[in-house]
């Protein structure tokens, strides 16, 4: 199984950001997706998550700011995040959920700064 997450970098106050992620070597539509967020000395903290129905879940922290979407087509979630905030720095991680295991991708760093 492979998670390759893409789109993070450094983006202004205010700003938007699109984040990606392909996956292989599961059966996508099946399977649960979720971004993660990590800050220095801090655990993992769910940001979102679509599960098999297109249903989503949202931190606080996040809701109605970003988005969580899937293509099952493309084998691939989406994170769009909007009115970005500095709290929202971090490194974003992909995670998969089957029905048996889970996933997880790299990694991708967003930094929220002027």
């Amino acid at each position: 199984v492979q998670l390759v997450e893409s789109g993070g970098g450094l983006v202004q106050p205010g700003g938007s950001v699109r984040l990606s992620c392909a996956a292989s070597g599961v059966t996508f539509r099946w399977t649960t997706m979720s971004w993660y967020r990590q800050t220095p000395g801090k655990e993992r903290d769910l940001v979102a998550t679509i599960g098999t129905g297109s249903n989503t879940i949202y931190a606080d922290s996040v809701k109605g700011r970003f988005t969580i979407s899937r293509d099952n087509g493309k084998n691939t979630v989406y994170l769009e995040m909007n009115s970005l905030k500095p709290e929202d720095t971090g490194v974003y991680y992909c995670h998969a959920r089957t029905s048996f295991n889970f996933y997880w991708g790299q990694g991708t760093q967003v930094t929220v700064s002027s």
